[in-house]
């Protein structure tokens, strides 16, 4: 089961770049869970999928030299899920139906999590360096949320300036 979990069903097993691939799925599992429960329900699948992950992640790298595998991608799904929730809750609060999550917030926060899973700055990168089953997780959360305010600043400055 952690081996399961930790490749997402498949999707590690994609080439190239198992990351990006998990993360697009990612969306469109979240997009999917926005549209079936809102924000409530995605955030619920965020951190359901972080512990789950966090659990798995360790139990399947235990004993391996390096654990940050390029097959493991539930740290994709929980990070971008993060990035996800910012442009979902903003949505939630403006008291937006469920079916409504237009696209510019669905590919920003893919867009900006992607930039930050792979250039990982600043705490992301600390987070890559540690080198731990732990590490393997938080680097993808940390891009997760810096994603999710970059997409909030993103769509601020486009109503500000655009609209």
């Amino acid at each position: 089961m952690p081996r399961l979990l930790c490749i997402w069903f498949g999707a590690g097993l994609l080439r190239p770049a198992p990351g990006t691939w998990a993360s697009a799925i990612a969306v469109l599992l979240g997009v999917l869970i926005h549209r079936l429960g809102h924000f409530p329900l995605l955030a619920a699948a965020t951190l359901a999928v972080t512990v789950a992950g966090f659990w798995a992640v360790r139990r399947f790298t235990d004993g391996l030299d390096d654990p940050d595998r390029s097959e493991i991608v539930i740290d994709e799904i929980a990070g971008q899920w993060i990035a996800l929730c910012f442009p979902s809750a903003g949505f939630f609060f403006a008291q937006m139906p469920s079916h409504v999550f237009p696209w510019p917030g669905w590919v920003a926060a893919f867009l900006f999590f992607r930039l930050f899973d792979i250039w990982k700055p600043w705490l992301v990168g600390r987070a890559d360096r540690e080198g731990t089953a732990a590490g393997v997780m938080k680097d993808d959360l940390w891009a997760g949320l810096f994603a999710g305010i970059a997409t909030v600043i993103a769509a601020a400055l486009f109503h500000l300036v655009i609209l």
